[in-house]
């Protein structure tokens, strides 16, 4: 297999003319690009990287990070990308993980850089002036362009992502080349891209999602169009002037595009593509944006940053919630919850945890570092996802949510999945999230924290999952109206959060008499809650 850096070779010969990258007023050709790459990589190497060393990046999504990731593949350098926002203790601690050669900051993250000790020593390149650094960008395009052909193998190591830490300290995924291509392949054949697509490059490039889109558009000689920071109505705006033929992004931000007032269907019809990922789509958003964009294509993406594809659905409204079928390089299984072996197999229609076979060609080997969560999720070569799902009797599978997400209460095991898609149908209601919450009779109490865009009460929440297919006992006992639900920078829902009391509650409330007090430390006045009568 081609490793990435002749990969992209690839289409720097087939298209040299063609727009490659755009951040504002840039715009590259593949050729002009290539330049940019080359002069980057041969000053990494004047830095002193040797093929294997890690490069830290804590960049948004401009077309220097694009730049060093590429530059990253033809000079054999490990790509390690973090989250901008990251604290100093978070970047201090990747920073050794890793062992990072060197790393390159601009002055949104730089108080994280100049903070944290394992950063300040090691070469730090800044873009834009940034306070801290130790050289500047601009004196790596100066250098002088490598002219040799890639020196890292299909077999090398691309890059190192690390995973979010939600229950802990972050877990680096490292990634070789020809993982990275039978992902990006995959994406460009089971979202059906032709060449010379066009898409938004919002997904941030330290996530498997942002990473998959910039490799994928090379693959097919397309357009990488760079939004730094999400705004919808940016993101509207160049979808329209760069006619984006084709978007991959979170739930959230389809969320925010249609709530946008500028919104403009007639404007955004060039995107005929749909493809999403990173966290389940309710029911009511997947009908809203089909009336809205009248997609060609519509792709429920389901995978991660260890093997990229799990699952995948052409044909998301179709069946509403169903995750599809195991991509083309993926074998998969549902097993019990309490499963010790790959073979302990979950019945039809049974929830259980889900788990792909590590033999898969995207899939990675284990974590770095890390023998005991490689103890935990590698079982006789099959990965042990820790999210929860089950087969239905036409063979589809549906994510109900995390093992740790499921909610038990009176003895029955309850996804929040399940009950967020009814709930999300109702028109009253513009976001939704179902966690359980500490009990002294159930255990846990299922509780609907809903985001309103008209009036509506906790009665009439409940009126309509009594009139829906829902089973009784997994009826929310509590709503809480809140202002945002809670999410990670990708967007995934942090119920732990929502459990916790960490949110803010909605500025009006519909019942002041009723609260619940999830937190201890939270005053009982503070949230505005209905509950519901047995």
């Amino acid at each position: 297999m081609l490793d990435l850096g002749r990969t992209f070779l690839q289409s720097v010969e087939r298209s040299p003319h063609a727009p490659a990258i755009v951040d504002g007023d840039l715009m590259l050709t593949y050729a002009q690009w290539y330049e940019r790459i080359r002069c980057v990589a041969a000053g990494l190497r004047e830095i002193g990287l040797v093929p294997g060393d890690r490069l830290l990046a804590v960049l948004q999504n401009r077309w220097e990070m694009a730049t060093l990731h590429w530059a990253c593949q033809f000079a054999g350098i490990v790509m390690v990308p973090l989250n901008w926002r990251a604290k100093p203790e978070e970047l201090d601690y990747c920073v050794r993980d890793a062992a990072v050669k060197a790393l390159v900051f601009e002055p949104v993250s730089a108080d994280a850089v100049l903070a944290s000790p394992a950063a300040q020593a090691v070469p730090c390149i800044a873009l834009d002036g940034a306070a801290g650094g130790s050289m500047s960008f601009a004196s790596l395009l100066d250098s002088v362009a490598l002219h040799d052909a890639p020196v890292a193998e299909a077999s090398a190591v691309s890059l190192m992502l690390y995973t979010s830490g939600t229950t802990g300290k972050p877990k680096g995924v490292p990634r070789r080349h020809r993982q990275e291509r039978a992902a990006a392949l995959a994406h460009v054949a089971q979202n059906l891209y032709r060449h010379g697509e066009r898409t938004l490059g919002v997904m941030p490039l330290y996530h498997t999602m942002g990473v998959r889109s910039l490799l994928a558009m090379a693959l097919v000689d397309g357009l990488f169009v760079c939004v730094r920071r999400w705004n919808a109505g940016q993101a509207l705006k160049e979808i329209a002037t760069h006619r984006i033929t084709c978007l991959y992004l979170v739930p959230t931000l389809y969320h925010d595009l249609l709530a946008d007032p500028g919104f403009d269907p007639s404007a955004i019809r060039t995107a005929t593509k749909l493809g999403f990922a990173g966290a389940s789509m309710s029911d009511g958003l997947l009908r809203r944006l089909a009336l809205a964009f009248e997609p060609e294509l519509f792709v429920n993406h389901y995978g991660s940053s260890e093997v990229y594809t799990f699952s995948i659905d052409q044909r998301a409204t179709r069946k509403p919630g169903s995750a599809g079928r195991a991509g083309i390089n993926t074998r998969l299984r549902v097993v019990r919850l309490d499963a010790r072996s790959p073979d302990d197999l979950a019945a039809t229609g049974e929830e259980g945890q889900i788990i792909a076979d590590l033999r898969g060609d995207e899939a990675f080997e284990g974590y770095w570092n890390r023998d005991d969560a490689n103890a935990k999720s590698l079982r006789d070569g099959w990965y042990f996802t820790g999210d929860t799902g089950y087969f239905d009797a036409e063979g589809d599978l549906f994510v109900s949510g995390r093992v740790d997400d499921m909610i038990i209460s009176g003895g029955e095991n309850i996804s929040p999945v399940d009950i967020e898609s009814v709930l999300s149908l109702h028109p009253a209601v513009d976001e939704v999230a179902v966690a359980g919450v500490p009990d002294p009779r159930w255990g846990q109490k299922v509780v609907a924290f809903v985001k309103s865009r008209g009036n509506v009460d906790a009665q009439a929440l409940d009126t309509y999952c009594r009139g829906s297919d829902l089973v009784n006992f997994k009826r929310p006992r509590d709503y809480v109206f809140v202002e945002e639900i809670p999410k990670s920078p990708v967007g995934k829902i942090l119920r732990r959060k929502l459990s916790a009391g960490e949110y803010v509650p909605a500025s009006h409330s519909r019942n002041p008499d009723l609260n619940l007090n999830p937190n201890p430390n939270q005053a009982a006045d503070a949230t505005p809650v209905d509950t519901i009568k047995e």
